[in-house]
């Protein structure tokens, strides 16, 4: 062997060692705080994508009752709105470790709102659905000061958000304690969310939804299928072992036999947190965000021409 086959084989040994470390340095940050990780691994490789910050507010005494709404650097109006509820299983999470997901959704059309909400132990259910309508009042009253149509609001979170989210919708009472009715969102949005979880198996579950009176028809989604909810995307793992496969089978089936829209997405090689990385940059997936932007950009432009339909148009005066 050359001396100089030997020095490419040593560096290319060297980088793979490096790479491997990285790799490794990354999955142990990740698993300390993913979303925090990802957050700045995203920025460091993507940059501000034409996003910005445009507002935080506070909802509520408690730290964890704030919200951050994102938009475009040159701003336009309009735009669908995407409100996304973090996971963490009830007891973990921050939305400003979130920004990612406003980096990538602004530049596919949307304000985004990143929502955090009341976290166990302090709290137990109800408190993040109450939190979550919350976050929808405000959004629909104040949206339109940022370029978004309150008509055309969305829903979405991943893991305990994507339950936040899918509750909010089908359980009617916790938006009309707002004043509001569910039909004032245009779809939701599920990422690996557990919709039909009870008898409670882990300590999260447990800790959050014990203590609502009868737990098996008040804390979980299944039981308030209806076919008049918002549509719904479902999209998850095959190889979720945290949060399993059926649940949203099950929510997307029942929902279609009731008579709503529910368009569930399966893919084949993704586990929990594949499909949240998979919003992240480098290792952005489209097949994600076009799901996304597939699904709502439809909707809420239908709803904007059933809107214009509805003004009545002026005859021509002399």
């Amino acid at each position: 062997m050359t001396k100089r086959r030997k020095r490419v084989l040593t560096a290319i040994g060297v980088v793979a060692v490096i790479g491997l470390v990285g790799f490794l340095v990354v999955q142990y940050a990740i698993a300390r705080n993913g979303p925090a990780v990802l957050d700045t691994v995203d920025r460091l490789t993507a940059g501000a994508r034409d996003t910005q910050m445009l507002e935080k507010h506070v909802f509520g005494a408690a730290p964890a009752q704030k919200l951050a709404v994102y938009g475009p650097i040159e701003p336009d109006s309009s735009r669908p709105v995407l409100i996304f509820s973090h996971g963490g299983s009830w007891r973990a999470g921050d939305p400003d470790d979130y920004g990612f997901v406003a980096r990538t959704f602004v530049p596919e059309g949307f304000v985004v709102v990143l929502a955090g909400y009341r976290l166990n132990p302090e709290v137990e259910f109800p408190a993040m659905l109450e939190d979550t309508a919350s976050v929808v009042a405000w959004t629909r009253q104040n949206i339109h000061r940022h370029g978004g149509d309150p008509d055309a609001i969305f829903i979405a979170g991943h893991s305990a958000g994507a339950y936040n989210a899918v509750m909010t919708a089908l359980d009617s009472q916790w938006l009309a304690r707002e004043g509001l009715q569910t039909e004032v969102l245009a779809g939701v949005i599920g990422l690996a969310g557990p919709y039909d979880f009870y008898p409670f198996d882990s300590d999260s579950t447990r800790a959050s939804f014990s203590g609502a009176p009868d737990p098996g028809t008040t804390t979980q989604p299944v039981a308030f299928v209806r076919g008049d909810a918002p549509p719904m995307l479902l999209m998850t793992g095959e190889k979720d072992t945290t949060v399993k496969p059926r649940n949203s089978r099950v929510l997307a089936r029942q929902l279609e036999a009731a008579g709503g829209r529910a368009d569930l997405r399966l893919f084949s090689e993704m586990d929990h947190y594949d499909i949240l990385v998979r919003t992240a940059s480098p290792w952005s997936d489209r097949q994600i965000i076009d799901e996304v932007r597939d699904f709502a950009l439809p909707i809420a432009s239908s709803r904007q021409s059933g809107r214009e339909a509805s003004v009545p148009v002026q005859g021509k005066t002399r």
